[in-house]
């Protein structure tokens, strides 16, 4: 039966393990809870291990940095030393959030990655040329974490990390020529972990599976989620790629969705924790830094997934330590009646390489090579705001594009769902630190609106100054929808 959830994820070292020193007092290690209590969130999530080893007193696996001592960074000092000071005095680091979260009133919910783990040969694993899932011992570590997880603690069900961490790896868990038994393999394995989830508590327990955002991505890594939603082997579905940690409001949820509601299964909308990342950013000067989401993008991505038909959202390694900002987002991703009408920012995460060569593309940047005035180029976003019906709520819509190469004198021209932007007021402001040659062309718009849905932009490059050749690139778009108490205008026209 598909359940609204409010979650909020914690992988167990950013913010928590990496950061607090030995030995880990009670209120640094109950903290991942307690900063997220009081909010909309409903379901804790938490991951237990990494491939290097778990975040608890683990029969099954090692305790994570135990057999890597001496240690040369301060992180991983942090995280192991933290978790031996809570073991060697008789405290389960993963109890005693499981019962907060339980005094909290939230449910609690253990994350497994199985594509690696402390203790797996490195020559095991596809990237190394080995087999990987297709082993027996590789899938027995993933079925004994779950055995543990289920008789040991009072949890309401366990979520399995199928895309992973594993940065610009193609292949997860099998060899490209074993993919095809691999894929059976891994359904068959699903079977028998979703058996043992269910049936190893009192209470009917939850199965979890977080998987690629397409189709594609996971049958490329033996994941046949179409057949684990038929036989009701999962019991919700999490779309999301850590290769890539940019909001995505137009993330390609419609085909999960369709096929998971068909079976009663619910999809959650996982919120990235970036806009823009050292991979995605236009800056030189912000290429260490990571650009993090404001109220307003957040807004307009919980709008779109809940427009798409999520039924519920999560998100994670938001800015840290979380303020009343953070903690005003986690209010608000628990009712889409709170952000309807509230002034949302959509802005289109742009494209990295890595993600890119797994098949999960984005719409920019889009290169215009030269001047044509005959050739458009779509760039489509989608907006779950009906600004039209709302206009007796809008104060005003703003599109905004960034074009870079461009001087003031070039001709470019704009469409929005096949007409001119030309009649329309454009601004235009610097953009970047380089001011000599990138625009923001900013459109108040009046008269041409983005409708509810799916939406195109085109854009073409109709003229350039004498002596000037080459093309520009639409690097950025943003579509700003801001409301008010009242109508805009001097003798605004209000609907009934």
């Amino acid at each position: 039966m598909r359940k609204r959830r409010t979650m909020y994820h914690n992988d167990g070292r950013h913010y928590y393990t990496y950061v607090f020193d030995a030995p880990l007092k009670m209120s640094e290690a109950l903290r991942p809870v307690d900063e997220v209590a009081g909010t909309a969130v409903d379901t804790f999530t938490y991951l237990v291990e990494r491939g290097d080893g778990m975040f608890y007193d683990s029969k099954v696996g090692i305790l994570v940095g135990t057999d890597k001592r001496p240690f040369d960074t301060a992180a991983m000092w942090h995280l192991s030393e933290s978790l031996v000071s809570l073991v060697d005095r008789g405290i389960d680091p993963l109890k005693i959030l499981v019962d907060r979260a339980h005094e909290k009133k939230m449910d609690f919910i253990p994350v497994v990655r199985i594509a690696a783990y402390g203790g797996m040969k490195a020559e095991d694993g596809p990237a190394a040329g080995g087999r990987g899932f297709t082993l027996q011992v590789n899938r027995d570590h993933g079925t004994g974490v779950i055995k543990e997880l289920v008789s040991g603690y009072d949890i309401e069900g366990v979520e399995i990390d199928f895309p992973g961490i594993i940065p610009e790896v193609e292949s997860l868990y099998f060899a490209p020529d074993e993919l095809i038994a691999g894929t059976a393999i891994m359904t068959e394995w699903l079977r028998e972990a979703a058996r043992l989830i269910r049936t190893g508590k009192g209470k009917q327990l939850e199965v979890g599976a977080r998987i690629f955002p397409t189709e594609k991505m996971n049958l490329a890594q033996g994941c046949d989620v179409r057949t684990w939603i038929n036989e009701g082997l999962v019991d919700y579905v999490m779309p999301q790629f850590f290769g890539d940690m940019n909001q995505d409001p137009d993330l390609p949820l419609e085909w999960i969705v369709d096929l998971a509601h068909e079976h009663d299964v619910s999809v959650y909308g996982n919120l990235q924790p970036f806009v823009r990342d050292k991979s995605t950013t236009l800056d030189d000067s912000t290429v260490t830094r990571w650009v993090y989401p404001t109220p307003e993008n957040f807004r307009a991505t919980m709008a779109n997934y809940w427009a798409k038909g999520v039924d519920g959202l999560c998100t994670w390694f938001m800015k840290w330590p979380l303020e009343i900002e953070q903690r005003g987002v986690l209010t608000e991703m628990g009712d889409p009646d709170l952000v309807a009408d509230k002034t949302k920012v959509l802005t289109l995460r742009r494209r990295a390489k890595y993600p890119s060569s797994m098949g999960y593309d984005a719409p920019l940047p889009v290169k215009i090579p030269e001047v044509d005035g005959t050739k458009r180029y779509p760039i489509s976003f989608y907006l779950a705001d009906d600004v039209i019906a709302k206009a007796d709520r809008v104060r005003r819509v703003v599109l905004r594009v960034h074009v870079s190469n461009v001087v003031t004198q070039d001709r470019v021209g704009v469409w929005l769902n096949g007409k001119s932007l030309e009649s329309e007021v454009c601004l235009r402001d610097f953009a970047r630190h380089d001011a000599t040659r990138d625009q923001w062309l900013e459109f108040p718009l009046q008269d041409i609106l983005p409708k509810q849905g799916a939406n195109l932009l085109e854009v073409s490059l109709e003229s350039r100054p004498t002596r000037l050749v080459g093309g520009v690139t639409i690097e950025e778009l943003e579509v700003r929808v801001e409301y008010g108490p009242h109508a805009g205008g001097m003798f605004p026209v209000v609907t009934a």
